[in-house]
């Protein structure tokens, strides 16, 4: 059986709509980093820039303020075993609060599950197809 992970996909950050503009600037200006793709619309925009390798910053647009657990929004391990992964999730007796879907991110199609870890993280599975 191979890896069932393949590293980090990405770490979302989910700023407040007030706080978005100035996210970007922080990721891509001050730290210099990379805009890989954009997506959303204008009062919701979402973007991944590069960490510099193969991982990312996903910054998402919030409608609401930062929740109590801070801006983190989740942890995205990349992998292809999405459906597989979840299954063991669930029988470890972990919450799965979304359920593994095709979805796409622009023109990039993908594969994505959630859950919550021992800890409450939120972890995302996350295969770009």
């Amino acid at each position: 059986m191979g890896k069932f992970i393949q590293g980090v996909h990405h770490i979302a950050v989910k700023p407040t709509a007030e706080q978005y503009k100035k996210t970007v600037e922080f990721y891509t200006q001050i730290l210099d980093m990379e805009v890989k793709q954009t997506w959303g619309d204008p009062e919701r925009p979402c973007m991944m820039v590069s960490c510099g390798d193969n991982t990312c910053i996903e910054i998402l647009s919030s409608d609401s303020e930062i929740p109590a657990g801070g801006p983190l929004a989740h942890i995205a391990f990349a992998t292809d075993k999405v459906d597989e992964i979840i299954g063991k999730v669930r029988e470890a007796g972990y919450q799965v609060t979304n359920e593994p879907m095709d979805a796409s991110i622009g023109d990039q199609p993908i594969h994505i599950a959630f859950f919550y870890g021992p800890t409450q993280e939120h972890i995302e599975l996350f295969w770009e197809k």
